[in-house]
């Protein structure tokens, strides 16, 4: 238990709160650039059409990303308490339960793929050309989902085995890889979109590999057996009620982004979804950030309740938050002072392109620091074992986008459609804050306060 020690040792809660969050945000950002390089590449060598038709495929894809998160974050949640509970019995039982979660999810999701996968992309109005490659990059997702599904989940749980390090390296390996093949299949080999779903599985592939290393080396503390004993059918219902949170905050992004992609079809054209879709992969950077502190939060917040810790959850919890919406404002003021530079990343010479991805940025993404606070909300209660209000929140992020999403357009045409997230954000937001207030202060006011962590150990 070497590793639990290090927190339950030191009170400097800034220390614990960075060792986890540095490699989490790194894995995320070099997560996400799986997502971000084949956009790059898409809309150098396939156009506008390909940007379109990837960002109708990603919705779909999406899923099987948030299925393993689900499980990894779940599982972790569930390994940490184990550690803070000084129980390596139950944080074992865990990492196998999730496991064979894993495989039984892919099973499931291969099936989906196999039936639905053009069925949903038709809903987003997908026609000709852009459906026909949307579907060449969700049909090889699909035939490869246990890749996927592991990949999401596998970091989670190196990370919850307190290797962050480790966890960051194999994703760094994998997204070198990603963008190595995507020129070759892209650039070189002219496979257009099923060559970018290809590279991006290849690398996932090699996380998922090294993954299985580390669990069979000295250098983990759980291990993998081939007998996978211990496997829990409780045990698994509980990890899917904790990463449920994670996994609707992925549907939420898939249901927004299939819905968004409908609109922008029916108010404009097939070269607003490009430009939607430049504009989701700008999103996309802040959001990994958000997920990353609020993927760094939960091991010690989760450890910290095992060990019966409420004021150091507090002081967590407030140093996450001031970090999130600082990276959201500063990202933001960046995007609007040099919009044709990042665009350009995404874009030849199209000008047209350009413009509407300006105006889609300033639209768009004005409060998106809020909707890193909300993922930091849910996070923080499925770290202290609240499943259902992390729930509850990431659903009513999906649900009140609806009435905006309907309304809006009627009035604004494609200006509504782009304003549609930041309106709605604004009014969770405010409910979700009162929320987590409540509950901290809650929390803390029925604890002792002879474990408030002086304020000089924060800003140390």
């Amino acid at each position: 238990m070497q590793s639990s020690s290090f927190i339950l040792s030191s009170n400097n809660i800034s220390k614990n709160f960075w060792r986890y969050t540095i490699p989490s945000v790194a894995a995320m950002l070099v997560n996400g650039l799986y997502q971000i390089v084949d956009g790059i590449f898409v809309g150098h060598y396939v156009g506008y059409q390909g940007l379109a038709a990837i960002n109708m495929a990603w919705p779909i894809t999406f899923v099987l990303s948030g299925l393993g998160l689900m499980i990894g974050i779940g599982s972790g949640t569930l390994i940490s308490i184990a550690r803070g509970e000084q129980s390596m019995t139950n944080a074992q039982r865990a990492f196998n339960t999730g496991l064979i979660l894993t495989f039984i999810i892919s099973c499931l999701s291969f099936a989906a793929f196999a039936f639905f996968g053009g069925y949903f992309l038709q809903l987003q109005g997908a026609q000709q050309d852009i459906k026909h490659l949307a579907l060449d990059y969700v049909s090889t997702f699909g035939n490869a989902a246990f890749i996927t599904v592991l990949a999401g989940a596998m970091p989670m749980l190196i990370r919850n085995d307190d290797s962050p390090k480790i966890a960051t390296a194999l994703l760094v390996i994998g997204a070198l890889t990603n963008i190595v093949l995507d020129y070759v299949f892209l650039g070189l080999m002219d496979w257009e979109l099923k060559g970018a779903a290809i590279a991006t599985l290849i690398a996932q592939g090699i996380t998922c590999v090294g993954g299985l290393i580390y669990f069979c080396s000295q250098y983990s503390t759980l291990k993998l057996k081939i007998s996978l004993p211990q496997f829990s059918w409780s045990e698994s219902q509980k990890i899917m009620s904790l990463g449920s949170s994670a996994l609707i905050m992925y549907l939420y992004g898939s249901f927004v982004v299939a819905l968004h992609n409908y609109q922008f079809m029916v108010y404009g054209t097939e070269l607003t979804v490009g430009a939607f879709a430049i504009v989701g992969y700008m999103m996309t950077m802040y959001y990994l950030v958000a997920e990353g502190i609020g993927e760094g939060l939960q091991p010690p917040v989760s450890y910290y309740y095992g060990a019966k810790k409420p004021q150091y959850i507090r002081q967590t919890l407030i140093l996450a938050m001031k970090t999130t919406v600082i990276a959201g404002i500063a990202w933001f003021l960046l995007l609007t002072s040099f919009p044709s530079t990042l665009i350009s990343l995404f874009n030849n010479s199209n000008s047209s392109l350009t413009l509407e991805a300006t105006q889609g940025i300033r639209l768009h993404l004005f409060a998106m620091f809020l909707d890193g606070f909300i993922v930091l909300a849910t996070m923080y209660f499925m770290s202290v074992n609240q499943a259902s209000k992390a729930l509850v929140i990431s659903i009513s992020n999906m649900l009140i986008q609806l009435p905006f999403l309907y309304f809006l357009p009627k009035f604004l045409g494609v200006a509504g459609v782009w304003l549609t997230m930041p309106i709605s954000t604004m009014v969770l937001s405010v409910v979700v804050g009162a929320i987590v207030w409540k509950d901290i202060n809650q929390r803390c006011s029925n604890h002792d306060d002879s474990d408030l962590v002086p304020a000089q150990l924060i800003e140390e």
